[in-house]
């Protein structure tokens, strides 16, 4: 035996001392977690031993169930901080010039604006280029889906397209890690 595949053995009776019902359960867990999400946690089924279709749909439940989450609220701030700034600037009409002054003032940030990272740039460009569609099917490759999900909708995209085009995602990208995983795992034990 080889050490990684006595590392897979052993990983494997671990997870067989936890109850077979929960062991699904825990992957779900793991696919809400940013940077592992549904991509990352069916290998980690597949290699504890848990049927690959099982892991995948865990996994994978799990990550559209966090990114939900993530876009609902994100929605709602959205929705929240669009009716202050309405409310604000018909304040300022009411209010004159004046009012205008202050609430430029209030608006200026605390600071210098802090740079956006690598990935949330490439996003920006394959949603310009791409559309939601391409961003969400992209943007795994820069970003965890539930950032991805945060920033579409944070920039005004409908959240009904932002879910439909992150599920898909999340089928297509967990189901190709679920396979890969599942063909390096009965290559390895084979």
């Amino acid at each position: 035996m080889n050490p990684i595949e006595d590392l897979v053995i052993g990983f494997q009776e671990l997870v067989a001392a936890v109850p077979e019902l929960l062991q699904p359960f825990i992957v779900m867990l793991a696919g809400m977690i940013p940077f592992i999400e549904g991509e990352g946690g069916s290998p980690i089924g597949i290699i504890g031993g848990i049927h690959p279709i099982v892991a995948g749909i865990a996994a994978a439940t799990g990550n559209l169930l966090a990114v939900l989450a993530v876009v609902m609220l994100t929605s709602r701030t959205r929705e929240t901080l669009t009716a202050r700034r309405g409310a604000r600037s018909g304040a300022t009409s009411a209010g004159g010039e004046a009012g205008a002054v202050m609430t430029l003032e209030a608006d200026q940030p605390d600071g210098p604006a802090k740079p956006e990272s690598k990935g949330k740039q490439r996003l920006k460009r394959w949603l310009v280029r791409f559309g939601v569609p391409g961003a969400s099917l992209l943007g795994p490759l820069a970003i965890p889906t539930h950032f991805t999900a945060a920033t579409l909708v944070a920039s005004g995209v409908p959240r009904g397209w932002v879910l439909l085009w992150q599920a898909i995602a999340i089928v297509l990208w967990t189901t190709l890690t679920t396979v890969a995983a599942w063909l390096a795992v009965s290559a390895l034990l084979a």
